[in-house]
């Protein structure tokens, strides 16, 4: 058994395209790197007129999704249909629209969908989470999200995509320190087992499992070898199954670490009966999942039980020690010591497997309780009027550092914009992502205050920005609100 220090276990993340700041904290110190108080008033103001205008421009599209919702409720939405009076073809021709318009959205929100090789090296260690989590397929509704992709094609889609999909944004970090004795058993007999294997070079017969880099989101080889180790973020995982052996580490206390999404969005739709049709579309919104726990998130779990592994140990221990009682007994001289230790021996094992499993399961329900009260954000119409309210703000947030940066630096290049959005962000706030500076360009270009020449980007200054956009309706309407409540 090893007994050396282990290796760290590494994964190598994508930086992503959210800004995980405050839009009022961003705005707030952007305004305060102004020197002139005349200039800061005149960016607070095109601030509020910028997120008013994103905001009327995605107003329509977001109203008709929160609409073809109502329809597709899972709580109300069946009675709303019968009042309706649609036929099936108009209900399948309005689950795609709200589909789409969802997939837009998330998009927008910088959600992305979880592909087989993320989701293969989010699962390839073991956290709080250690029982075998799988996915009652009878329950789940196999055409309404396989007609969208037949419709909408995607790349690196996971192969459940036909029934459910998981949207993830966001890396965090969760730590958890315990005796985790059990769990400590269990490492000591594994690592026991793995000597054993190599010892008797049956390792390549039992193992089954690949060696493959940690790398999340990965693309193919030009792709790669045109990102820098900048593109990425490497965060260690701390896991019990490659802790040092030492007598502080079995007998005492130790922290593990586990990289999280900060957010994981799950859409599915269960299947319809021989009694019901069902039409509700479940839209599940969490938060901090650790990604080896990934499976808490996932719809329709069946019960979890012991596994295959487990009954043939547990059977084989049982058999084996019969078998050596047996033969003891078989002896001319039988030692009642030697029996009675083979079958506490047995015993104890089979009581261990028993209680492991026990507490597994125990583990099991307080991450549940925990996913549904704690882990669980919203559901349904509130995930959707969150995301809505997340795309304005993230473009809000892209479009104001753009203009920023072309106010204060003039006139610059794609590339030199994006880097210095992403140094900007990064200096003020000690945060690393991967600017999205095409579509805030994009967005200022169509409210008229950039302009683009063969030498790059350039802005007009604050007070024509604020006379191209104009009073927006919200602004008229609080005017008109002062002006009735002032005394006349």
């Amino acid at each position: 058994m090893e007994t050396k220090k282990m290796k760290k276990d590494v994964i190598r993340l994508e930086r992503e395209s959210v800004i995980p700041i405050l839009k009022p904290k961003l705005i707030t110190t952007l305004s305060n790197l102004i020197q002139n108080s005349s200039d800061r008033a005149e960016f607070y103001k095109l601030c509020k007129r910028v997120e008013y205008t994103i905001r009327a421009w995605y107003n329509l599209q977001f109203e008709d999704m929160m609409q073809l919702y109502s329809l597709l409720d899972p709580v109300h939405g069946n009675r709303r249909l019968e009042q309706q009076s649609l036929t099936p073809e108009e209900i399948d021709n309005f689950e795609q629209k709200f589909l789409t318009y969802l997939f837009e959205v998330m998009e927008k929100s910088n959600f992305k969908i979880a592909t087989n090789d993320e989701i293969n090296v989010a699962l390839s260690g073991q956290y709080l989470l250690n029982l075998p989590i799988t996915v009652d397929e009878s329950k789940l509704d196999k055409k309404l999200l396989k007609r969208y992709f037949e419709e909408h094609p995607h790349a690196n889609l996971p192969d459940f995509a036909d029934k459910y999909i998981i949207f993830r944004r966001g890396i965090g970090i969760d730590r958890t320190t315990n005796y985790f004795f059990m769990e400590k058993v269990d490492m000591l007999i594994a690592r026991l087992w793995a000597w054993l294997l190599r010892k008797t070079r049956l390792e390549r017969v039992f193992s089954r499992k690949l060696n493959a880099p940690h790398d999340i989101d990965p693309k193919n080889d030009d792709e790669m070898r045109a990102k820098t180790e900048q593109d990425y973020l490497k965060v260690e995982r701390i896991l019990l199954e490659n802790m040092e052996l030492s007598f502080s580490n079995l007998l005492g206390k130790v922290t593990i670490q586990e990289p999280t999404f900060d957010r994981i969005i799950v859409v599915y739709r269960r299947g319809t009966t021989n009694t019901k049709t069902e039409r509700g579309v479940f839209v599940k919104h969490f938060r901090n999942i650790p990604m080896a726990d990934m499976e808490i998130v996932l719809p329709e779990k069946k019960n979890p039980s012991l596994t295959p592994m487990d009954w043939v140990t547990f059977l084989g221990s049982a058999i084996v020690g019969l078998v050596a009682v047996v033969g003891s007994l078989d002896m001319p001289k039988a030692d009642l010591w030697v029996i009675f230790a083979i079958l506490s021996t047995v015993i104890g094992y089979c009581a261990k497997t028993y209680f492991t499993f026990q507490q597994n399961m125990a583990a099991y329900q307080n991450l549940i309780t925990q996913s549904m009260y704690d882990k669980q954000l919203d559901s349904g119409k509130g995930t959707l009027l969150h995301l809505c309210d997340d795309v304005i703000q993230q473009e809000v947030k892209e479009v104001m550092v753009s203009f920023f940066i072309l106010m204060e630096q003039g006139k610059v290049t794609r590339q030199e914009l994006d880097l210095r959005c992403e140094k900007l962000i990064e200096e003020e706030f000690g945060v690393n992502c991967n600017f999205d500076v095409d579509d805030a360009l994009q967005k200022l270009e169509k409210m008229g205050v950039v302009v683009r020449d063969m030498n790059g980007y350039s802005c007009v200054g604050l007070k024509r920005a604020n006379e191209i956009i104009g009073p927006t309706t919200e602004e008229l309407v609080l005017k008109a609100r002062k002006c009735t409540l002032s005394p006349p």
